[in-house]
């Protein structure tokens, strides 16, 4: 059974990630993890793909191909959200050239973004303004769907980069235009350092809610400059609290150094050294956790004032070892595992249906399944992990996808029933676990 879309309706298809679901599938003992692993790895592919191909000596004339990927049920492309969707794809590159050039018109399209607007967050395929937040108090574009600051966005787009040019060795994406909007996003990462002043971003929202705008004058809250660099909204697309959003930050240091990497590579020695320098005093200035035995905030403001707390959105505490941004060994992350995994953690929900962290996006009591997803891709422990794969499979509640959020008591309140994100990192949990762990696949899960 699939609740997947018939071939031909289907936007993108790849023989070798249909050959590995089957693989795979065929592998796992518990009949319905299966299905929805089957179901989920694909989802991006099948629903959110808009591809624009071009001949391989269109491409070497200097044509780029073109992807735009929308979220779901939100007919956008997030500069994050796009990363993570196509992010397991990475693996198969290599040996499809379609599935490629698919990827690379990823990257393409976001750097169209970047230069377009280092600052916004999500994006219209076509230049149309046709956005419910077209009245925003900020420096709205026709190719912007929202314009919240996020300091994870354009470190997403990093991140794909790299990851692309490891997987494939093609360096074809990596043009004038990519040097370009690489530079542009050191500049405002250092803007948002504010160390010469507030900078030239500002954001306000006629809105109900206090956490879909920012205070005074759309310039956010007060913070001392100390070398972090200062994030409007969290990848929630909540507003922060406090403006130095720790987990941000540390994937800024491990964005950056790639970007380092990439570029010296490429020959260019004066991007890579300011990517250098930056990561550098970013790293400096994060804490260390001794303020509150080993443990790091969720936020901070150069005053002394923090914040602990986790959200279920990439990047959290939680997903600092997926990031590749600390150990699952160091003991900062241990510490800071157990508290956000915890009742201290006002965002950590346990009912039920299930236990896990949520966050202020969809209220109180809602588990993500992406919080649980990254708690099991991120867990040494099998029982935990076994866990983990029980309240996500229960989570569906029939519908075979996984979704944004659903109720701690009830699986059948849930939030985004097409959430490409959730179902794409679930995939790669199950990727994972078949490469590192397959004993966990080949046993009959616990109740959830």
């Amino acid at each position: 059974m699939t609740e997947r879309p018939a071939p031909e309706h289907r936007c993108f298809a790849s023989p070798a990630i249909e050959a590995e679901i089957a693989r795979v599938r065929g592998g796992m003992v518990d009949a319905e993890l299966g299905r929805l692993f089957a179901n989920a790895l694909p989802n991006t592919l099948d629903t959110t793909i808009a591809f624009t191909d071009v001949e391989a000596d269109d491409a070497e004339a200097g044509t780029q191909p073109d992807t735009f990927v929308i979220t779901g049920d939100i007919p956008a492309m997030w500069l994050r959200d796009s990363t993570a969707q196509v992010w397991p794809y990475l693996a198969f590159a290599s040996r499809e050239p379609r599935l490629r050039r698919m990827l690379a018109g990823v990257v393409r399209r976001q750097v169209v973004c970047l230069r377009t607007d280092p600052y916004a967050n999500a994006f219209h395929r076509l230049p149309d303004g046709d956005t419910p937040w077209a009245d925003d108090r900020t420096a709205m574009h026709p190719l912007l769907h929202e314009r919240k600051w996020e300091l994870d966005s354009p470190c997403s787009v990093i991140r794909l980069s790299h990851g692309y040019w490891q997987a494939t060795g093609d360096t074809r994406p990596f043009d004038a235009d990519w040097v370009d909007a690489m530079t542009t996003v050191v500049r405002t990462l250092r803007e948002q350092q504010r160390r010469d002043g507030p900078g030239p971003y500002r954001f306000q929202r006629r809105a109900l809610s206090p956490t879909d705008t920012l205070p005074f004058d759309g310039g956010g809250w007060p913070a001392r400059p100390n070398g972090l660099i200062r994030s409007g909204f969290r990848p929630s697309d909540d507003a922060c609290q406090y403006p130095y959003l720790i987990p941000a930050n540390f994937f800024a240091v491990t964005s950056l150094r790639q970007l380092d990497t990439l570029a010296s590579a490429l020959g260019h020695a004066a991007l890579a050294l300011s990517a250098h320098t930056l990561a550098a005093e970013v790293e400096a200035a994060l804490p260390d956790g001794s303020a509150r035995g080993g443990i790091l905030p969720y936020e901070t403001d150069g005053y002394g004032n923090a914040l602990y707390m986790d959200d279920a959105n990439v990047p959290s505490l939680l997903s600092l070892p997926y990031l590749g941004c600390l150990s699952v060994d160091d003991p900062r992350y241990r510490a800071t595992r157990r508290f956000v995994l915890g009742e201290d953690n006002p965002f950590f929900f346990q009912g039920r249906a299930a236990r896990g962290i949520g966050g202020p996006h969809c209220g109180l009591g809602m588990v993500w399944p992406l919080a649980l997803t990254l708690q099991a891709l991120t867990s040494t422990d099998d029982a935990e992990t076994l866990q983990c794969l029980a309240m996500l499979k229960a989570s569906h509640a029939g519908t075979g996808f996984l979704h944004e959020s659903f109720h701690q008591d009830d699986v059948t309140r849930y939030t985004r029933p097409w959430f490409a994100w959730a179902n794409s990192l679930f995939g790669e949990l199950i990727l994972d676990l078949d490469a590192r762990r397959p004993h966990l696949l080949r046993q009959p899960l616990p109740h959830a």
